[in-house]
């Protein structure tokens, strides 16, 4: 069964986090697979929330784009440099690829041979050495050991085709030497005196015991192959260590945790063919070819408290949706096939996700429970919300007693907790619980900060201000923070200043400037958003 991520918003609050634990409890209480993430930087809030239930925090998700190791490459696609040529070429059509790269003992990544590389050699190469080890010779000649001394054959080969008396004469044998001849005695006694390297004996010849025992004392390594003196010689370069025609030894290689856009990207620049896979360490992992089918399996997920591209992880558009659960407004993700798509209009993802469990007579443990109250209280202002529903109310009833305790003051503790801003950046602030939205074209952008800080704000104004309109110059044509004050029901808000006139359209005010307190104002999904998007659909905004 393939891993499913779970996640909500990229700049996470407490539904957004605590939806995608509970429901990833849910459902792996249903037989499935699946881990919360997170794309975004927790808040006060949701870490007082976490500590409190004693939950760990879900790790950080960057993106669900498609890597190389998601990939079904050649994974098996790879020798060690000192196997045999022969060995490397029927790897190479086992595998149906043309280039093999090759590994040290360490399995990392030395060289690449190819193909046009192979048939080059054995046309053009040295034909009368070889350098390699008799394990390789023996394997590529299907040869039988008859004695060793050596494990590395290094030498040059020598073929006897002349006669006994001609050959003692003209031939002078050295150690270096690697003699493939008959059964004839003279000259493998010769051989034996000269301390030749090796002996090979074509056709399963066989040596008389006497040449044995003299060779054991001049430590003569000696095989017998069923191949004749002529298969042997051609045969034999085939046993030659890979390495010794590598000349791509540093080659154009992909890294398993690249990014498949990237790498289609780059072989339009570079022309090759084959390209082999290493890991941050340089080990080999097998080889990647264009023209291979290169099919993959998208990382499955499943969305909570959004259903915007805009404020979903990166790479969405290349991950499989497998069900979205949501209380906002409808977005911009698409899918290729149809989903479960859970919309209701209540106050809180976690709602909706108290009903699953009840639907599926799942038990709700008091850490799960206390984190889905946490949810709905964040979301609704503890119940006061104009977007609070009889469903999140009775819910939030429910889990309370589950979780153990006392709405009210639990409550109150936990925006106590998350209130503080004191020792926050100005950025941070505006993106702890900030959203975009495209409207007609334009993007929107708003925070929501719920505090009881708000001499910070009033002291920093003009610095968040400032903030505002060089993100509105980058990238948003209206970006406004809503400072709401839980205790006063309300909120500030300081915007960029080309907004000012929206601002004032939007919520019937007579007047418009900074940190201007609206009262009532406490929901951008029910308030702030509908608002804002009703002024910018109406008038042209340069």
């Amino acid at each position: 069964m393939a891993l499913t991520y779970i996640f909500g918003h990229r700049n996470p609050d407490t539904d957004s986090v605590c939806a995608s634990i509970a429901l990833s409890y849910l459902r792996n209480e249903l037989g499935g697979k699946t881990v919360p993430k997170v794309i975004g930087d927790l808040n006060n809030e949701t870490k007082f929330v976490l500590k409190y239930f004693k939950v760990d925090a879900p790790s950080y998700l960057n993106d669900v784009k498609v890597r190389i190791k998601n990939i079904k490459y050649d994974k098996k696609a790879f020798i060690h440099e000192k196997a045999s040529i022969d060995n490397a070429f029927k790897l190479m059509q086992k595998e149906n690829v043309t280039a093999i790269p090759l590994i040290n003992d360490k399995k990392i990544l030395t060289g690449y041979v190819t193909l046009k590389e192979i048939a080059r050699y054995l046309i053009n190469g040295n034909k009368e050495r070889i350098h390699t080890t008799l394990n390789n010779i023996i394997e590529t000649l299907n040869a039988k050991e008859v004695m060793r001394f050596d494990d590395k054959i290094t030498g040059n080969i020598i073929v006897v085709g002349m006669k006994s008396t001609a050959f003692h004469e003209q031939v002078s044998l050295t150690n270096d030497d690697i003699l493939i001849v008959g059964d004839r005695y003279s000259i493998l006694d010769y051989a034996i005196e000269s301390k030749v390297k090796l002996i090979i004996l074509p056709f399963n010849s066989g040596i008389d015991s006497k040449l044995v025992e003299k060779a054991r004392l001049n430590h003569i390594n000696i095989i017998e192959t069923p191949f004749s003196s002529y298969q042997i010689s051609n045969k034999i370069l085939l046993s030659n260590y890979i390495k010794n025609i590598n000349t791509n030894v540093d080659p154009v290689t992909v890294c398993n945790d690249d990014y498949y856009s990237d790498f289609k990207q780059m072989t339009h620049k570079i022309n090759h063919t084959n390209y082999p896979v290493i890991n941050n360490k340089g080990e080999c992992l097998g080889l990647i070819r264009l023209t291979g089918p290169n099919s993959y399996e998208k990382q499955n997920v499943i969305l909570v408290d959004h259903n915007n591209l805009a404020q979903s992880v990166e790479g969405i558009e290349e991950a499989d949706i497998l069900e979205i659960i949501d209380h906002h407004n409808l977005g911009a993700i698409g899918t290729s096939v149809p989903i479960n798509f859970v919309s209701k209009p209540v106050g809180c993802t976690s709602t909706m996700i108290y009903d699953m469990f009840v639907e599926h007579k799942v038990s709700i443990p008091k850490p799960i429970a206390g984190l889905m109250l946490s949810a709905i209280l964040s979301d609704t202002l503890l119940l006061t919300s104009p977007t609070t529903t009889e469903d999140d109310k009775f819910a939030a009833i429910k889990l309370a007693k589950l979780a153990r305790v006392d709405i009210d003051k639990y409550g109150i503790e936990m925006l106590k907790a998350a209130s503080s801003i004191k020792d926050m950046s100005i950025e941070a602030v505006i993106k702890s619980d900030f959203k975009a939205f495209n409207v007609d074209n334009k993007l929107l952008g708003i925070g929501q900060v719920m505090t009881m800080d708000v001499e910070y704000i009033e002291e920093n104004m003009d610095a968040f201000v400032s903030r505002l309109n060089h993100m509105a110059e980058e990238e948003y044509k209206i970006v406004v923070v809503f400072i709401t004050d839980i205790i006063k029901k309300g909120s500030y808000i300081l915007y960029n200043e080309k907004a000012a006139n929206v601002m004032k359209d939007s919520f019937g005010l007579k007047n418009i400037y900074e940190g201007i307190f609206i009262p009532k104002i406490v929901s951008r999904k029910k308030q702030m958003l509908p608002s804002i998007m009703s002024t910018m659909e109406a008038n042209t905004i340069d």
